[in-house]
């Protein structure tokens, strides 16, 4: 089967997951509230532990020796993003623009490629520990720069350093020293499967979240005022679902890394944002309905666009399955 059709495959199962939220939400199975607390779950308990479990079974320095390399090849797609979204803001109007640079500039960096990697290759695969690695800051980052895109129009905020230090950051440092002094086979049995069978139901809980969100916005919270930004929208999702995935497949072209780092980067480039920029936009005092619909485009056109992506990928590099 081609790379394409295993692909849309993925992508197609784990939004039918995201639809099962959807309709618990819109259905009122269970009350939208719920949601704030299954978010705590997923992102301080269930994503860490599943992070903590992949590098206590997989990560050692003998099979990765240049484990070191991938926070600095995240560093420089983080420099290049951010130029391109900077350059590709004059797009649209200036009254919009942080909203379209946030939306641009932060990735769905760690939940959408554990989908679509546990979604190709299983969950004994490895390039989850590669992943981790890649992006041990990138939620730091979020966290402490994200009001910057609004400058005046928002006070300076007090750093809040639980954010900036989060589970996810905590459970991969402490995955890496205990790989890096080998002391995985020193862990008792028992801790092990808690934190692996915890850990496994952060996929799934995920896409609950992300489909009980998007009715939310779209659904519960309509109303005769709400106003619908087709062009912008349109703008958006070519740049971020087509030219920035072409032009980070033209670097990787250039470069050459091996196929691990290059299947990472093109993931990172290929995802959509980040669920939560509509709650940074809105914190900044910005405009949530055009955040909100810049990220739902983009992961209605994900469907095909990863897949598609992929599927020329892999022209390139190999993707062993």
């Amino acid at each position: 089967m081609s790379i394409f059709l295993i692909t849309l495959q993925a992508v197609l199962a784990l939004l039918g997951i995201g639809l099962l939220g959807f309709w618990i939400i819109g259905r009122k199975r269970v009350p939208s509230d719920t949601l704030v607390f299954l978010s705590s779950l997923a992102i301080d308990i269930a994503i860490p532990l599943l992070v903590l479990a992949n590098l206590i079974s997989d990560f050692s320095p003998q099979e990765y020796p240049d484990w070191w390399r991938m926070p600095l090849w995240w560093l420089g797609f983080a420099i290049v993003s951010l130029a391109l979204s900077l350059s590709a803001s004059f797009l649209v109007r200036k009254e919009i623009r942080s909203e379209f640079t946030i939306s641009l500039f932060y990735q769905n960096g760690l939940f959408f490629p554990i989908l679509i990697i546990e979604g190709l290759f299983g969950g004994d695969n490895p390039y989850l520990v590669p992943l981790f690695l890649f992006v041990i800051f990138h939620p730091s980052m979020v966290f402490s720069t994200y009001t910057l895109f609004f400058g005046k129009r928002i006070q300076k905020e007090k750093l809040n350093w639980r954010r900036i230090v989060n589970p996810v950051l905590v459970a991969t440092i402490v995955g890496l020293i205990i790989g890096l002094v080998s002391v995985n086979e020193y862990i008792p049995k028992f801790l092990i499967i808690i934190v692996t069978m915890v850990g496994a139901i952060a996929t799934p809980l995920f896409m609950l979240i992300l489909g009980g969100n998007i009715y939310n916005d779209f659904m519960y919270k309509a109303d005769s005022g709400k106003r619908w930004y087709i062009p912008e929208v349109v703008k958006f999702v070519v740049i971020k679902n087509v030219v920035f995935p072409l032009i980070f497949l033209a670097l990787l072209l250039w470069l050459r890394p091996n196929s691990t780092i290059a299947l990472i980067v093109m993931l990172q480039a290929a995802v959509p944002p980040i669920t939560a920029i509509p709650i940074f936009v809105e914190r900044c005092g910005g405009n949530r309905q055009i955040a909100s619909q810049f990220i739902f485009a983009s992961f209605v056109l994900s469907i095909v666009s990863i897949p598609a992506l992929l599927y020329l990928f892999s022209r390139f590099f190999p993707i062993p399955f």
